[in-house]
């Protein structure tokens, strides 16, 4: 599994989904199961490191802005709603999160289950998932 790899899983989910977000983790989870079990763990590795990269003071003011307030792990699912929607929206944020507030194409940017679905599809394949 490589970086390219990884966001065409997560982006495929996306495009399937329709903006539903229960179906967008099933869809991943679908995904994940037939890939080898190191190739699993390496799309949670890719996943884990999106999310360090989004960690970041400027990206959380934006979410703050939008949810009026952010604790620590609503921060953690917004960055996860963020991944789920796909590299180049990923990548946009992260250069400019300002551009979230002209962003209406999510409904829910704090969904609490994207990153659950990454650790039970490659938990489902691997037996574990690598610890961030």
């Amino acid at each position: 599994m490589d970086e390219t790899g990884f966001w065409k899983i997560v982006q495929d989910a996306h495009d399937t989904s329709g903006g539903d977000m229960d179906r967008k983790c099933a869809l991943l989870r679908q995904q994940i199961l037939p890939l080898p079990g190191s190739e699993a763990v390496e799309f949670a590795e890719f996943f884990d490191a999106s999310m360090a990269k989004a960690y970041n003071f400027p990206l959380w003011g934006a979410a703050y802005v939008i949810n009026g307030g952010c604790s620590d792990d609503t921060f953690d699912d917004f960055c996860a709603t963020l991944i789920s929607r796909g590299r180049q929206a990923f990548e946009r944020a992260l250069s400019d999160p300002d551009s979230l507030a002209e962003d209406s194409d999510e409904s829910d940017w704090f969904y609490e289950g994207y990153q659950y679905a990454v650790t039970q599809g490659v938990q489902a394949v691997a037996g574990h998932r690598p610890q961030r």
